[in-house]
């Protein structure tokens, strides 16, 4: 790791990690996932896929009742993911 920190341009990417990955976490946590119920790498993943969706679709209703997207525009955003 402190091979791959040593250029300007891995710092730089590394530091855009806080921006745009850790809070996501984190409100994932504030949401009440403190950790998995199943064990396994398959049931793992499918129960985080889960929670990732479940947060994805709190933020387009956000979205929606604070008047940032429309309704039609929110159909459109599921589509595409």
């Amino acid at each position: 790791m402190n091979k791959k920190m040593q250029s300007p341009e891995s710092r730089e990417i590394y530091k855009q990690r806080k921006v745009i990955v850790e809070p996501v976490f984190g409100q994932i946590k504030n949401s009440g996932f403190r950790g998995f119920t199943v064990r396994g790498k398959r049931k793992t993943r499918g129960e985080f896929s889960l929670v990732c969706a479940v947060h994805n679709i709190k933020k387009i209703a956000q979205a929606m009742f604070n008047g940032v997207v429309r309704p039609e525009s929110a159909k459109l955003i599921a589509a595409e993911g």
